[in-house]
């Protein structure tokens, strides 16, 4: 059989064709399905590949999401975690391409508890444990960065005890020394936190982890410290800034709301009971530090300085005489009491008259010259106002009606007397004070509890049902149809089936007129095993055949009844082509 055609004058050149085989690959594939062999064995195969969806299907949806629980964990520790979670009924898996050690994600949150009291894993590396596993040789870098490894892991760790840390990770940027002044830069960290569901860290407590920090590193100061949650929030505030200041002051007015209203739950809950009213204050609070210097002066004045001399006549005066010492113990003469003039300043003005109360002029003095000089008091008073004070303050008091009835306008009256003496009340300040009394809107238990649909083993039961309804219908639409065509089948090979089949057979088939059925030989069809079945065909009457339709039918009949010649017979008639 040849695979060219023959030129032609059309077709100049010959032309290789593709072999049949591969011209059709979806014929083929159709010619293997439809051999005898494949088709016996097609709904077996398929039930096994049924069945086999199912199960993965079902190992797919019915096992658990997994969550790590360690990683990089060495064998002593992997052998000890893993008894641990078998003896408490947790199940747990090793990836062995990864090498972590995995459990069921409901079960997460119970194995770290449980490994935690246990003390698992042990022998996990951190903290200045680390620096004990240095081979000896080893460069000064990988000293120094393993050094640093060892100080973020322990540093670390000791923010982890914070109640509300969950988890933490340190970064130190540690510049290396150098000799010149001017090139050495300060080192600085870095925190990250995970804080525990719900929780939050205040601000005393973020100062703290900043100074915890920075006392553990020498040179580090506590402004180089940034603190960051696991939302990406900055934990840490400058303390430098108008931003700083407008946090401060939005703070102290904060506390000073707190304070007041702290102090209204506590007058109010013996009084109407806790959960019947709600308070809230506004408070407006001076937060502007002033001072003020202030200067004043007596008119009277005082005597700063003086300068100056005097003259006097020394004619009426004694000349000291005798020996030195020896009128030491006598008494002095009397004095005389003389009239004097008011001196003027001038030379040869009489003396002043003595002050009433003040020391006797000096007799001997005619004349003086001073020159003085006054000042008057100055009293100097710095005042500084302190931050803090309220200039206005608003409260707003609302209460629950009781269920049958409604307060008294007295009732309220007297509830706004106490909550005006609680907060310091104050016209000239205009303070405001309001207290009305509305009913509350129903809060029900049922809104407060947990919805059904974040119950937690709600995936675990979805999960299985999905995986069960899968399996069924894999079952009910793929395996079930299979087995009774597969039930069928042996039912029809059954011996009582054949009985039943022989007992019928070589009867005659009629048509609907109730005359026998004509083959193509002219003789009636005769029925087998309840099948009509024509006689065996001969190759006469292939040849003696009238049309083109019955040849056809002759040459399915006999190629039916002989399959072995038929097929000696196509193999006889490739050769030929082939030959020719």
């Amino acid at each position: 059989m040849s695979n060219a055609l023959t030129p032609s004058p059309q077709n100049p050149a010959p032309i290789t064709l593709v072999p049949e085989k591969f011209a059709n690959p979806l014929r083929q594939i159709q010619g293997v399905f439809a051999q005898p062999a494949v088709r016996r064995a097609g709904p077996m195969a398929l039930m096994v590949g049924l069945i086999g969806a199912a199960g993965l299907a079902w190992s797919a949806l019915s096992t658990p999401p997994q969550k790590v629980l360690f990683s990089g964990l060495p064998d002593s520790d992997k052998a000890a975690v893993t008894s641990a979670l078998s003896a408490a009924n947790i199940t747990s898996h090793i990836d062995s391409s990864s090498d972590a050690l995995t459990v069921d994600e409901e079960d997460f949150s119970k194995a770290r508890m449980l490994l935690a009291g246990q003390g698992l894993p042990k022998a996990a590396p951190g903290g200045y444990a680390i620096l004990d596993q240095l081979p000896m040789g080893v460069s000064r870098a990988v000293e120094g960065e393993r050094l640093r490894q060892a100080r973020e892991t322990e540093l670390a760790r000791s923010i982890q005890e914070i109640d509300s840390v969950a988890e933490a990770r340190v970064h130190l940027a540690m510049p290396e020394a150098s000799v010149f002044v001017r090139d050495n830069a300060a080192p600085s960290a870095s925190v990250v936190l995970k804080l525990q569901g719900g929780r939050s860290l205040s601000d005393a407590q973020v100062r703290s982890i900043v100074n915890l920090v920075a006392s553990s590193v020498p040179g580090m100061k506590p402004d180089a410290v940034t603190v960051v949650d696991q939302l990406g929030g900055l934990l840490t505030k400058s303390g430098d800034g108008a931003d700083a200041a407008n946090d401060k002051r939005i703070e102290f007015q904060r506390r000073v709301e707190d304070k007041y209203r702290q102090q209204l739950i506590q007058l109010l809950t013996p009084l109407v009971g806790a959960g019947n009213f709600t308070a809230e204050v506004q408070a407006d609070v001076n937060l502007d530090e002033t001072s003020a210097t202030r200067e004043s002066y007596d008119k009277d004045g005082r005597l700063r300085a003086e300068t100056g001399n005097w003259t006097g006549n020394m004619a009426t005066g004694q000349a000291p005489a005798g020996i030195p010492g020896a009128l030491s113990n006598t008494p002095p003469p009397a004095s005389q009491l003389s009239t004097p003039q008011p001196a003027t300043g001038a030379p040869g003005t009489p003396q002043a008259k003595p002050v009433a109360g003040g020391p006797a002029p000096d007799p001997a003095k005619q004349t003086d010259s001073f020159q003085r000089a006054y000042d008057l008091n100055k009293e100097v008073s710095v005042t500084r106002a302190a931050p803090g004070n309220i200039k206005r303050l608003s409260v707003a008091v609302l209460l629950r009606d009781p269920e049958k009835g409604k307060r008294t306008a007295m009732e309220i009256n007297q509830i706004n007397d106490l909550v005006k003496s609680a907060v310091g009340f104050d016209q000239t300040r205009n303070d405001n004070v309001t207290v009305i009394s509305r009913k509350f809107a129903d809060a029900t238990d049922a809104n407060d509890a947990p919805k059904w649909y974040d119950n937690a083993w709600l995936p675990v039961l979805a999960r299985n049902v999905t995986a069960l309804i899968i399996a069924l219908l894999v079952l009910l639409l793929g395996v079930r149809p299979i087995a009774k065509a597969l039930m069928k089948k042996r039912e029809d090979a059954s011996p009582a089936v054949i009985a039943a089949q022989a007992a019928t057979a070589g009867t005659p088939l009629l048509g609907e007129d109730g005359q026998p059925l004509l083959g193509a030989d002219g003789q009636p069809l005769m029925s087998d095993a309840g099948i009509a079945v024509a006689p065996p065909v001969s190759l006469d009457q292939i040849e003696t055949s009238r049309s083109y339709e019955e040849r056809i039918g002759a040459v399915r009949g006999f190629t039916r009844d002989n399959p072995a010649r038929a097929a000696l017979a196509v193999r006889d008639m490739i050769t030929a082509e082939a030959k020719s």
